[in-house]
């Protein structure tokens, strides 16, 4: 920690990711209403480049990088991350310490004339720069086109009208999170748009050994976010993938076990494997790699190969 019972939390400098910062130092400060808590924002490779596509640039760490090397320098003492974001391999030394209660995972369609998905109107222009909304979406209906959109929700938002789209595909949570609820036309079930690794929840990551951290940060921890992120986590690791390859995974307790379903496909969106398991919560971890075996036996293998030679990270 820093000066003693000071806190330190790195952070981007995004509303959303502010947002989802200042909530964690709420948080904290209900428990620990002694501390002194400050908000240190930094600047990621991620929010530096705005006009590519994240798949073009190097997806993997674009938006946790510099936070982490900050944690490394004990700049900061924790960082909050939207867990989507963050890689399956942490630097040495740091580890997800919590992950908080999860969020609404679904994606949302806000279409600028309030139509639903299946009445957008033929050869609709969507907005979303993420291969994997973008297949599975082309799998539900083959004549959408994609124009690339990337930028906080705000200006999205905005390009909505000013790229006169027909809609655009986003995270429930981030959504939610700004206020902008009453904006969604439609909500995205999981049989249409699996969401991505860890969407809608908050991790928590910080120096392994740092117990005085630690110890303040447990309470943030949510046991049944935390077994489904961590099933979630394991498929995608097994998987190789970072996060500009179109695979989705989505943990949830069922009848008290734990199941995970998972979906990988071609860019083309003609084919989507998909498979779920279900067992118990004792396991998460093995849950989600006996989910990702069964994926590359059904051909996900040959597909992620292919997509890894045309330079997608």
């Amino acid at each position: 920690m820093g000066t003693f019972g000071e806190l330190r939390i790195g952070t981007r400098g995004s509303p959303l990711a502010l947002f989802q910062a200042s909530w964690v130092r709420e948080q904290l400060l209900k428990n620990h209403p002694e501390l002194i808590i400050h908000l240190v924002k930094i600047k990621t490779t991620g929010d530096k480049i705005q006009d590519a596509p994240l798949a073009k640039i190097g997806g993997k760490g674009l938006f946790v990088k510099e936070i982490e090397e900050a944690l490394l320098r004990r700049e900061i003492d924790l960082a909050v991350h939207s867990v989507k974001d963050v890689p399956t391999d942490l630097p040495e030394g740091l580890h997800l310490s919590a992950i908080t209660k999860r969020e609404d995972p679904r994606d949302v369609l806000i279409s600028r004339k309030g139509k639903s998905l299946k009445d957008l109107p033929k050869g609709a222009r969507i907005g979303t720069s993420s291969l994997r909304r973008q297949i599975q979406l082309l799998s539900f209906r083959e004549d959408f086109t994609f124009v690339p959109l990337r930028g906080n929700l705000d200006t999205r938002l905005k390009k909505l009208e000013l790229l006169h789209l027909d809609g655009i595909v986003l995270a429930y949570a981030g959504v939610k999170r700004l206020g902008f609820e009453d904006r969604i036309t439609e909500i995205l079930p999981p049989e249409i748009s699996l969401p991505a690794i860890g969407q809608g929840a908050l991790g928590i990551e910080a120096r392994m050994g740092d117990e005085c951290c630690e110890e303040k940060i447990r309470v943030l921890n949510d046991w049944e976010s935390s077994i489904a992120i961590r099933a979630e986590r394991a498929f995608l690791k097994r998987l190789g993938g970072g996060c500009q390859v179109p695979i989705a995974a989505l943990g949830r307790l069922e009848d008290s076990d734990l199941r995970i379903d998972a979906m990988v496909g071609t860019l083309d969106g003609k084919r989507l494997i998909r498979d779920f398991v279900k067992g118990s919560t004792d396991r998460p971890e093995d849950l989600g790699k006996e989910l990702a075996q069964r994926l590359l036996e059904k051909g996900a293998e040959e597909i992620l190969r292919e997509i890894y030679q045309r330079n997608v990270p």
